[in-house]
């Protein structure tokens, strides 16, 4: 994600949200199909069931952000980590269809809507604190979600493109930042 210097609590908020979106994306592009549905472990969730969660929660906190409640009474979380998605295709579906909540409430929002009052599981939160909590829970488990793709590519490719500064490369990456810096002055 390119850092753009902004004072704007939401346009920063939505930056982030679209920059642990990619992040997931580009991981679970590098996986092999398998390695989607599979899990570590019996007490671990594959990639799939952490995204068939995310996109449950992103639909009970989001749909109708402002004026219900964000855990909707038609939600059974337990649920989401059973039954994952069986392709890929329906996998990235649940995926966008989540995250299309998510946008939709945010962009339509204004610095002076930070200050209004939302409820979650009844209890009552500021706009900028349920934004605050739900930037916080995506990146959990988009870390995940790169952990379990990487592993379990390692293990069947040998192979993973670094989704950030590559082992070994951050003297590298110091030098690029620092002849950038030098050269907008």
């Amino acid at each position: 994600m390119a850092h753009e210097f902004t004072t704007s609590y939401l346009k920063d908020s939505i930056e982030l949200f679209r920059y642990y979106k990619k992040l997931a994306e580009r991981a679970m592009q590098q996986a092999p199909d398998e390695a989607l549905f599979a899990a570590l472990d019996k007490e671990s969730n594959s990639i799939a069931i952490i995204v068939k969660h995310m996109a449950g929660n992103m639909r009970s906190r989001w749909m109708d952000f402002l004026t219900t409640d964000g855990e909707k009474p038609d939600r059974n979380r337990d649920t989401e980590f059973e039954d994952a998605p069986k392709t890929r295709a329906e996998l990235m579906a649940l995926w966008e269809r989540g995250w299309k909540y998510v946008f939709d409430a945010l962009t339509p929002l204004t610095e002076a809507d930070l200050v209004r009052k939302v409820t979650i599981r009844m209890e009552p939160h500021s706009v900028m604190q349920a934004i605050n909590r739900q930037i916080a829970h995506y990146a959990h488990h988009v870390g995940q979600i790169l952990y379990v793709a990487k592993h379990l590519t390692v293990a069947k490719t040998g192979k993973w493109e670094s989704l950030s500064v590559p082992r070994g490369k951050s003297g590298e990456f110091t030098a690029r930042v620092a002849g950038r810096e030098l050269s907008q002055r």
